[in-house]
């Protein structure tokens, strides 16, 4: 008896006709990027983060990977107004409550403890503030897992969803007819951290864990028209001693320090390494020893961009009010040569 069999291989030209499209679509402004609040993380990446791609911030915990995920996400709908996407976040790290407070920390510009009167007592005037900026908030369409799956849940999770928010359009055909084609939404999709995910019965380690959860947002992102932005740690060889001293290449986030190593990089389009040098107490950072005087610098280092450019951004952390800003790149250390 002779098997079926199936073809899984696809002619070159639908790949030419795709790019074409695509290119014709960013064009016109059809298909945009979505903007971050930072030109360096725009410029470094397609104009923003592009659409079916995966993208990775990594970094010590303290360096402000909530917290710039979060701010992408607050400012996504303002700064892309045109564009019609939801959000769904996997929120394993903090309490829903937790992450909206934290939010209203960077409206009030006041600590979450402030927020939360332990340093003195909230006013009415700013508890009045707090439900003014829920009520719009909450108009933005965002929606919370907050509890811990598995690598197989995240992808069952992730294929309801956008089946709950598909919709159906009229497509023009050659020969002038319509035809009503199925749509899925855009949806950017945030996973606080990978690491949390849960280990599966067959899963042997994270590592594994990770291997299958990278495979998980290749097939996913292939699947629908989704933005993945990732959270991940760093290994601890980042913390050896002859890391952290002044003027070394090792003061830089690389690709090897990130945990799980090829088991998200591979996947990855974007891959971001975050830094704080001054809490290491690196006063002069990398090869190039940048002068770092104070414990707020943030440093961006964009390992991978795989359709952007390789670069290195640096902005202030001011977690007290939950925001991170773009600074100018801070000036070097002059070289003296010694003539004795």
């Amino acid at each position: 008896m002779e098997l079926k069999k199936k073809r899984i291989w696809k002619d070159s030209r639908e790949g030419h006709v795709d790019a074409i499209k695509y290119l014709i679509d960013r064009q016109q402004g059809t298909i945009n990027s979505i903007r971050t609040p930072w030109h360096k993380v725009n410029e470094a990446t397609v104009d923003g983060l592009e659409w079916n791609t995966i993208n990775v911030i990594a970094g010590r915990p303290g360096t402000g990977k909530t917290a710039i995920k979060d701010q992408i996400i607050r400012e996504s709908f303002k700064l892309n107004p045109k564009e019609k996407f939801r959000v769904l976040e996997f929120q394993f790290e903090m309490l829903a409550r937790t992450s909206a407070i934290r939010e209203y920390s960077s409206v009030i510009g006041k600590t979450y403890k402030q927020m939360c009167s332990a340093d003195g007592t909230l006013s009415n005037e700013d508890i009045e503030k707090c439900k003014l900026h829920a009520r719009i908030k909450v108009l933005d369409p965002v929606d919370l897992v907050d509890t811990v799956v598995t690598v197989t849940e995240f992808e069952e999770i992730i294929d309801n969803y956008m089946e709950d928010y598909h919709y159906y359009q009229d497509v023009i055909q050659k020969d002038n007819t319509k035809i009503s084609t199925k749509f899925y939404r855009k949806t950017i999709i945030t996973l606080d951290h990978s690491t949390l995910v849960k280990k599966g019965a067959k899963e042997k380690d994270k590592t594994e864990m990770l291997q299958n959860l990278g495979e998980c947002l290749t097939k996913l992102k292939k699947k629908y028209p989704l933005i993945f932005i990732i959270l991940s740690q760093l290994n601890r060889n980042i913390d050896a001693p002859e890391r952290n001293e002044d003027g070394k290449y090792g003061n830089y986030i690389l690709a090897s320090d990130i945990f799980g190593g090829d088991a998200l990089l591979m996947h990855a389009d974007v891959v971001i390494g975050l830094n704080i040098p001054g809490k290491q107490n690196i006063h002069f950072y990398g090869p190039e020893r940048y002068m770092i005087t104070d414990k707020s610098t943030l440093i961006m280092h964009f390992i991978k961009c795989r359709n952007g450019e390789v670069q290195i951004g640096f902005f202030q952390e001011k977690f007290s009010e939950m925001k991170i800003i773009e600074i100018p790149v801070p000036p070097t250390q002059s070289r003296r040569v010694s003539t004795i």
